[in-house]
């Protein structure tokens, strides 16, 4: 396979690589790093002696990916404020599960949602890993092993571990796309009302706010905020100094919010929704974030 046609079957596996190293580092910049040096070692590969070529790369990727985990997760401690994903905004092939079966559905869905992307970053570099390739990715353990280095024995232990810890604190939500988009829709009809009793009626009680504006945006709060009251009164005197455009679209694989002002991007908002309640809302406003997101002229 000469240097061009290695490229064309590269090329077939791209989107499937970088939703791998998505789910597993959380930002797009990264993902798209981690897919180009997947590509340069599968360029100096004797690609004719693969039996599998997406394994090769799967398994690749995620062992770049488990190198950076470490140095990543040291830069987020020091981050000003809540750490978020870097939002992925419209479809794309690469961030769209596959079905493994019917058992497998909920987490598949939910894998690229902000909310699970941040409850992720919880874990330990390899238990992420181990995670995502096996319950996301249905990996087998011997598989598993070969990226994170580990015997099939330990790997197991690493997804028990993960899996328990997701369950505990992984959010309530509603899996239908068209109520999780109903409750969005209410949402953006009471912020345009200004009524904070009528935005706290779509927020569940409990609601959370996450804000990441990286300690570049002022007025961002640096802690998560609580309950719908609160929630409903930071949300309007926020919309009431800024003056800024929505629209609905989609964010990470369900509908969300893109937020625009002066001919640019400035934020992009995330929900979980159970029921027809929010429950949980990343607010991305890091203009490091947003680079990506497409502004609509």
């Amino acid at each position: 396979m000469d240097t061009r046609e290695a490229a064309t079957e590269f090329e077939r596996h791209r989107a499937h690589l970088t939703g791998v190293a998505y789910r597993m580092l959380g930002t797009l910049v990264d993902a798209e790093d981690a897919v180009q040096e997947t590509y340069l070692r599968f360029a100096r590969t004797d690609v004719g002696g693969l039996r599998d070529v997406r394994a090769w790369l799967t398994t690749t990727v995620a062992r770049i990916c488990l190198d950076e985990l470490g140095s990543a997760h040291a830069r987020r401690e020091s981050y000003v404020g809540p750490w978020l994903p870097e939002p992925a905004v419209g479809t794309s092939a690469g961030l769209t599960p596959v079905p493994l079966g019917p058992e497998d559905r909920v987490t598949l869905d939910e894998s690229v949602s902000m909310a699970m992307l941040v409850l992720l970053e919880s874990l330990s570099p390899a238990e992420r890993t181990a995670f995502v390739l096996h319950e996301v990715l249905g990996l087998s353990y011997g598989e598993v092993s070969e990226v994170v280095g580990r015997g099939e024995a330990a790997c197991r232990q690493l997804v028990s571990r993960a899996r328990a810890h997701v369950r505990r604190r992984a959010p309530r939500f509603t899996p239908d796309r068209g109520q999780h988009a109903t409750a969005v829709e209410a949402f953006l009809a009471a912020c345009s009302h200004g009524s904070v009793e009528e935005l706290v009626r779509v927020l569940d009680p409990d609601v959370v706010l996450r804000s990441d504006g990286g300690g570049r945006v002022p007025g961002v709060a640096r802690r998560p905020v609580t309950g719908a009251d609160n929630v409903a009164r930071l949300l309007l005197g926020v919309a009431a100094r800024y003056d800024a455009t929505s629209r609905i679209s989609v964010v990470n694989g369900s509908a969300g919010l893109v937020f625009e002002a002066d001919g640019s991007v400035v934020g992009v908002m995330g929900f979980t929704v159970a029921g027809d309640l929010i429950t949980e809302i990343d607010f991305v406003v890091n203009p490091e974030k947003l680079g990506r997101v497409t502004h609509r002229r």
